[in-house]
């Protein structure tokens, strides 16, 4: 099974048991470092997470994929269970508009100005584009980009 229908297989089992614990799924992948595969699931809450909190999800979804039949996963795996960080990826409509006021970083599909990335405070979202108020030296400039030219966003720490 490919690596994105392996996504797609356990993010519906996932999702309920991340809820049931009021926290927000932000993101699940499947990777291969080095020898190991990992399904790595980033979970999350308004304010930020614990150690505990994790915990108390990362058995049951051990157990819900245990339980899944056919397996889905080609090769064994280790199960990570863990915050996004401080820099977690913006994935969803409702990711960016929980961001507006926040600092965060996009890469763009095609160049602006000869530049693809940028970062700013967010400070206006619609269904068709956003504004940063992005810093160029010592002046603060909003700068709107369409939605669909976006290729990823997260949030960044301000230096």
């Amino acid at each position: 099974m490919a690596k994105q229908s392996i996504v797609e297989t356990v993010t519906p089992l996932i999702a309920p048991i991340v809820t049931a614990a009021g926290l927000q799924l932000v993101d699940v992948e499947y990777v291969k470092e080095g020898k190991n595969w990992y399904l790595r699931v980033y979970v999350d809450k308004q304010g930020g997470i614990d150690v505990e909190e994790i915990a108390k999800v990362s058995d049951p979804i051990s157990t819900a994929l245990d339980g899944l039949s056919p397996d889905p996963f080609p090769d064994t795996y280790v199960l990570e269970v863990s915050s996004p960080g401080a820099e977690r990826p913006l994935k969803t409509a409702a990711d960016l508009q929980q961001a507006v006021g926040d600092y965060i970083h996009i890469s763009l599909y095609e160049p602006v100005d000869g530049q693809k990335v940028f970062e700013g405070t967010l400070q206006t979202l619609t269904d068709k584009e956003l504004t940063l108020l992005t810093k160029v030296k010592t002046r603060r400039i909003p700068r709107t980009f369409a939605r669909d030219a976006i290729a990823h966003a997260r949030l960044a720490i301000e230096f």
